[in-house]
């Protein structure tokens, strides 16, 4: 399967699962690009967040947020904290060894989906 169909295949599926769940750069888009199309995890986590604003974040919001389902405060908060927090991760993990990055990313999705799976 050539690169191209895979990086369609996997946009389509984030921007689905994305409009779904709210998830899909991470999640999906990462997982993806390092098992599919051979990506380090520190280049699937920056191509992940160079797609993931514009076609998810603002059509899907756009929806929600016509649905009454969108806390327009807790977003501007959110977004100005992730906005800071995102350049100080970014630099923090840029000399951080690939093995180590890709088994601790592993590790927070099993955790975040045990917590979810345990909650009422």
């Amino acid at each position: 399967m050539s690169d191209m169909v895979l990086f369609i295949l996997i946009g389509l599926s984030a921007g689905i699962l994305g409009g779904v769940f709210g998830l899909g750069g991470g999640f999906i888009i990462v997982p993806a690009l390092v098992l599919l199309c051979g990506f380090s995890q520190l280049k699937a986590q920056g191509t992940s967040l160079a797609v993931m604003l514009p076609p998810v974040g603002l059509l899907a919001f756009m929806t929600y947020y016509r649905n009454g389902n969108v806390d327009l405060k807790a977003g501007i908060i959110l977004c100005i904290t992730l906005f800071i927090g995102g350049l100080f991760g970014a630099q923090m993990v840029q000399s951080a060894n690939n093995d180590l990055l890709r088994k601790g990313f592993a590790i927070f999705m099993i955790l975040i989906s045990i917590k979810m799976l345990m909650s009422k």
